[in-house]
């Protein structure tokens, strides 16, 4: 009940003008980013970051979340329309949302994935509202060998399952981890990896990297490839803009299997939406081959239910984990807590004491956003397909000038451009030769808890390396990362093993 009260009190804060006013324009930011090719939810949450310095937390935050909710329904939709996904959580709804737009189906496509995103996501919503605070009491007992074990268990599997290959996971996280450590040491004043530059010795801005490795990276990867990727064509527009009670019953058991998948992978640090939209495509195909005749490769409305239904559970149980425990399980969650650092916030257990009224103004406002998506997206979903007859070089040229200019914004240094622009290199060489960004970004946010965390935790044990499995909570964490590593080798060596047969 308290939660209840807690919660009702969250929705009269997000249901002033101004917040809800903030909810509708990050729905439509997010959706019209992630529409565009190659860009998305991540992206749009980086570039917003230096513009939103000067609004109220709340205000922020809960634009954010639009954002954030948006952008995986844009990513979708560029899916379907053009089998072009904005993002790899969008990738399983091309195979047959793809094929239902080709054959004239593109509206039933489209609403069938507007549905599945707010059933996925208004799940989410009910289950972080109950599940936060759950997750911040447990998180009091947290003690530095606590968090280094759970920031180790988001390095290692943030690089090892997100990333096809093992070992470019692990450098983009050492990447990450590098960077962090660049500036003056706060607890012995030591200068590190500064060369001697005194513009490094505050270290390097996170709003830098990630604008530079999220936005700059994907332009310059676009200007690379403009002259050999030839505009998709259109998609011819046929049929009712609504699903029959037919097509209705058909999607309704994916979606909810779709659901159920999503939502535990919210808290697993596993790169986001992307591994259970996966998932879920891969048990809607085993079941359909049961079926007499099968329908998948023919636009089958449940190989799209299933995977939009579980990309979008997982968008509230991620941001569950990040205001209760601090961790982010995404790009887009770590952009979002250095933005909570930003404002001199750290989530966690304490945030619901010291901040409740953003907390729960922000929960609240998640189910405003499902709403608002909804009826923004049903009737109008095709609309942003428009946006893509935006000559190519005027929209990323756009986008690059606004990259330089909200980096000088946060910090009137031109020596800010001049690192904007390498980390852009860095970031375009990273996508030409395959190195996942998730693991530099999980690196670069959680490096200085872990680091913190290790010394604390050596100083309190007078240098004895067993504080680090003394606890119940550490060998819990520690053992379920053992776990996933084990999974992750033995999907790869049978993969593998499929691949010589």
């Amino acid at each position: 009940m308290e939660t209840l009260g807690m919660l009702m009190e969250g929705f009269a804060h997000a249901f002033t003008p101004l917040n809800l006013l903030f909810v509708v324009v990050g729905c439509l930011l997010g959706t019209a980013v992630g529409v565009l090719p190659g860009l998305g939810s991540s992206m749009a949450v980086a570039l917003l970051l230096p513009m939103t310095f000067a609004l109220d937390p709340t205000a922020a935050f809960i634009m954010f979340a639009g954002v954030y909710f948006g952008g995986l329904f844009g990513d979708s939709t560029m899916a379907i329309l053009m089998n072009t996904p904005g993002q790899a959580s969008a990738i399983a709804s091309t195979y047959e949302g793809h094929k239902m737009a080709r054959s004239g189906r593109a509206p039933q496509a489209l609403a069938t994935a507007a549905i599945g995103a707010f059933i996925g996501g208004m799940a989410s919503c009910i289950v972080v509202v109950f599940l936060a605070p759950t997750l911040a009491d447990i998180s009091t007992s947290f003690g530095p060998a606590e968090y280094f074990a759970l920031a180790l268990f988001a390095f290692v599997a943030t690089s090892s399952v997100v990333a096809d290959s093992v070992l470019k996971g692990i450098a983009s996280l050492i990447l990450g981890l590098g960077i962090a450590t660049i500036g003056i040491d706060s607890v012995t004043g030591t200068e590190r990896l500064s060369f001697g530059v005194p513009d490094l010795f505050d270290g390097i801005s996170l709003v830098t990297v990630t604008v530079a490795l999220l936005a700059l990276g994907e332009v310059f990867h676009i200007a690379s490839r403009i002259r050999r990727d030839p505009a998709s064509s259109s998609i011819r527009r046929s049929g009712r803009p609504f699903l029959s009670l037919r097509e209705f019953r058909e999607a309704l058991p994916a979606w909810l299997r779709g659901t159920g998948i999503g939502l535990p992978f919210g808290v697993i640090p596993v790169g986001g939406a992307d591994v259970p939209t996966f998932i879920a495509y891969g048990a809607e195909r085993a079941l359909d081959r049961r079926r007499k005749p099968p329908q998948f490769g023919k636009g089958a409305i449940r190989g799209l239910a299933a995977p939009e239904a579980a990309g979008n559970a997982t968008t509230g149980t991620a941001m569950g984990a990040l205001l209760a425990l601090g961790l982010p399980v995404s790009a887009t969650a770590a952009i979002m807590l250095a933005a909570f650092r930003q404002y001199g916030l750290q989530p966690g257990p304490l945030l619901f004491e010291r901040a409740p009224e953003l907390v729960w103004g922000l929960l609240a406002s998640f189910f405003l956003a499902m709403i608002v998506l909804l009826i923004l997206n049903l009737p109008f979903a095709q609309l942003w397909a428009k946006l893509l007859l935006i000559p190519r070089p005027y929209l990323y040229a756009g986008i690059a000038v606004f990259c330089g200019l909200g980096v000088y914004a946060t910090s009137s240094s031109v020596f800010d451009l001049f690192l904007l622009l390498g980390i852009g290199v860095l970031a375009f060489l990273m996508r030409r030769y395959a190195f996942p960004i998730a693991p530099l970004l999980i690196g670069m946010v959680l490096g200085p808890l872990a680091e913190t965390s290790l010394r604390d935790a050596l100083l309190s044990s007078g240098g004895d390396y067993a504080v680090f499995v003394s606890s119940p909570i550490a060998i819990v964490i520690l053992s379920l990362l053992l776990i996933a590593v084990l999974i992750s080798i033995i999907g790869r060596f049978r993969a593998r093993q499929r691949k010589d047969f």
